[in-house]
């Protein structure tokens, strides 16, 4: 029998000390949460928040991220390409997400707000209609992706091939785009 917990709290708990318990959590919260190198594998997480929580490292095999909002989050090195891609929907306002991977996930419609993305890996992702909002895309790596109608307008720092990616309907702003330009090694004044 699986554990099922809904609309629960979690607050400054710190699962590097105890095991999280496997099972679908439902409507939860969890804030100042600690995760940091743990096996979170094979959990549900359905329309849950985490705020201010440590998942750096983190270990997640086949956990599911069902309608996941992550505010103020660390996230340093989470594989997110592991997580089970069924129905996989999250967001994410002010993380940290250095080196994180989303290599070949389909996540349309996926809301970065005020990240930190430097190194994350989006090789063959599908980020169709996402929005990258003021976030540093600082050598994030963005190979064979899907970015039609992302909105990279307020973000800086990224820097992309045009022709390896799918960019039909992107949005940039003037003065960030010369990272998009540098492969050609033209000036620009």
């Amino acid at each position: 029998m699986t554990n099922f917990f809904e609309n629960e709290s979690y607050s400054k708990l710190d699962f590097t000390s105890f095991q999280i318990q496997k099972g679908e959590y439902d409507h939860c919260t969890f804030l100042d949460c600690n995760f940091e190198g743990i096996h979170a594998s094979n959990i549900q997480f359905v329309e849950c928040e985490f705020i201010n929580c440590n998942f750096s490292n983190t270990i997640l095999t086949n956990t599911a991220f069902k309608e996941v909002a992550f505010k103020n989050c660390k996230l340093i090195g989470v594989k997110f390409h592991e997580c089970d891609p069924f129905l996989l929907q999250i967001s994410f306002k002010d993380c940290q997400l250095t080196f994180t991977s989303f290599y070949q996930l389909k996540i349309p419609k996926t809301n970065f707000v005020n990240c930190n993305l430097e190194y994350a890996d989006f090789t063959e992702t599908v980020l169709q209609d996402s929005v990258f909002k003021e976030c540093n895309l600082k050598n994030a790596i963005f190979e064979n992706t899907n970015l039609e109608k992302v909105d990279f307008r307020s973000s800086f720092n990224y820097k992309f091939s045009l022709e390896q990616n799918r960019v039909k309907n992107a949005l940039f702003s003037k003065e960030n785009v010369v990272g998009l330009l540098s492969q050609y090694k033209i000036i620009i004044d």
